[in-house]
């Protein structure tokens, strides 16, 4: 079986002191070797390991251990609970392999550089690290300062490209919500090109307009002149 019970071995103690099942039985059940299992009914295996009853842990079940004794063939199936409980996910920082930790504070210093929004707390759940950490970093005051060199966490494995994006959405997010509203100044004098408009209109209107010539010569008497060459004329 693929399954098996919780300190297989002392649990194969207990079946050993406490059942008539054969050895392959109990090796099965416990997923463990025939032949280690003989060993700890010996004594030259498992020496001094205190036998668990997996009845009383509720790893097995009294009606399968009767069906085994009745019968060396059969093969006991490990007890599963009625109701799964999701585990409850641990607060606390995220935990880093030993060997990335020392590529903590690169990514610190790339955070700080390139997403100054993000607080020092989300930077310490994010990476793992901690907050005194964080401030070493940001006021070069680490012990290896001067080889520090901002790298993008997702580069170094210290968290996932999506992680780090929801990281940036919600501390941009939450500084938006606390910036200060902008401030109404009220009304403003009006441009000087916007009150002289009116007046340029005015004076470029007549340019535009086009003009009567026979009417300005016939206040200038030019008529009367264009008249007498009229009778003079043979």
């Amino acid at each position: 079986m693929s399954d098996k019970p919780l300190m297989p071995i002392a649990t194969a103690v207990w079946l050993i002191e406490n059942t008539r099942l054969t050895f392959d039985q109990i090796a099965d059940f416990c997923v463990l070797h025939p032949l280690q299992v003989k060993g700890i009914a010996d004594g030259d295996v498992a020496a001094g390991v205190r036998g668990i009853d997996p009845i009383t842990n509720h790893q097995l079940s009294r009606e399968e251990l009767e069906k085994a004794e009745a019968d060396p063939n059969y093969r006991m199936h490990l007890s599963r609970p009625k109701t799964i409980v999701a585990e409850r996910p641990k607060k606390g920082p995220r935990y880093t392999p030993v060997s990335k930790r020392q590529n903590r504070p690169d990514a610190i210093a790339w955070l700080i550089k390139h997403h100054p929004e993000i607080s020092d707390a989300q930077i310490a759940k994010l990476l793992g690290t901690t907050k005194a950490t964080i401030q070493t970093v940001r006021d070069r005051s680490h012990w290896n300062a001067q080889n520090i060199s901002p790298t993008d966490p997702v580069g170094l494995g210290l968290c996932s490209q999506i992680e780090l994006d929801m990281l940036v959405r919600k501390a941009a997010a939450k500084r938006a919500k606390l910036a200060p509203a902008p401030v109404d100044q009220g009304p403003t004098l009006e441009p000087v090109s916007a009150s002289l408009a009116p007046e340029r209109e005015e004076e470029d209107a007549p340019r535009n307009e086009k003009v009567d010539v026979e009417k300005v010569f016939g206040k200038l008497g030019g008529g009367s002149i264009q008249k007498r060459d009229d009778e003079e004329r043979p």
